[in-house]
């Protein structure tokens, strides 16, 4: 199992649909995160940075990101979420949502 850890900003004019569009995720969207092996997924807000973590528990993760982002119901749920967001100054050009170092770890 692979963590991943990653962050974005929010819109500040855009919070209230951001969270809006996270109360009720549609369940293809759902369910192709879970054909892609992603589970444990949570999203946190701090001021206009959100962070998100996930386990992926599969062999390939470019692989299943890219499969996901070919699911027309993803496409269609990011359409929605993306104008909510932009990348962090951290981000490597190209990232969306920036990819975090982890640097501690009690299990």
């Amino acid at each position: 199992m692979k963590r991943v850890a990653q962050v974005i900003r929010v819109r500040p004019e855009m919070l209230d649909e951001y969270r809006a569009l996270h109360r009720d995720v549609p369940q293809p969207v759902l369910d192709q995160l879970r054909r892609c092996h992603i589970a444990n997924y949570s999203i946190h807000l701090l001021g206009d940075r959100l962070f998100s973590y996930f386990e992926y528990h599969g062999d390939d993760l470019a692989a299943d990101i890219a499969l996901m982002a070919a699911d027309e119901a993803t496409q269609a749920w990011w359409k929605l979420t993306d104008p909510c967001q932009h990348p962090v100054q951290e981000a490597a050009p190209g990232e969306w949502w920036a990819s975090m170092e982890q640097v501690f770890l009690m299990e």
